[in-house]
């Protein structure tokens, strides 16, 4: 998987962008460069798109257990993350969103990107 960061200094965010398969550990990797990037300019809301991401892979076990592999790369409970995705990954990030949620992360999955950030910023 492929990702772009952007930094969103006057609103606080950082947008990642993705594409390829998304696998766990291409998500893993995605993971601690968000972790660094957002830990070196003191922001604590991302924004990922995954419209552009052509697969997801990785079992539900897998699933289950990235919200664990979060905390030990370092990413906090206090961020905020909007997911956009496409309709035909929904099955797929709305578990991932349920595991993190109960995990205490701050997550929600959306397919309107205006939604996706109102939500973020709010």
């Amino acid at each position: 998987m492929k990702w772009k960061i952007v930094i969103h200094e006057e609103d606080k965010y950082i947008e990642v962008t993705t594409s390829g398969i998304a696998d766990g550990d291409g998500s893993l990797n995605m993971a601690k460069a968000i972790s660094q990037t957002m830990r070196a300019h003191r922001i604590n809301k991302a924004l990922i798109d995954h419209r552009y991401v052509d697969g997801v892979a990785g079992s539900t076990m897998d699933v289950y257990h990235r919200p664990k592999v979060f905390r030990l790369i370092g990413a906090i409970l206090r961020i905020k993350i909007a997911e956009i995705i496409k309709p035909e990954h929904e099955e797929h990030f709305k578990f991932f969103e349920r595991v993190c949620l109960n995990q205490g992360y701050h997550l929600a999955v959306f397919q309107d990107k205006d939604e996706a950030l109102a939500w973020l910023l709010a």
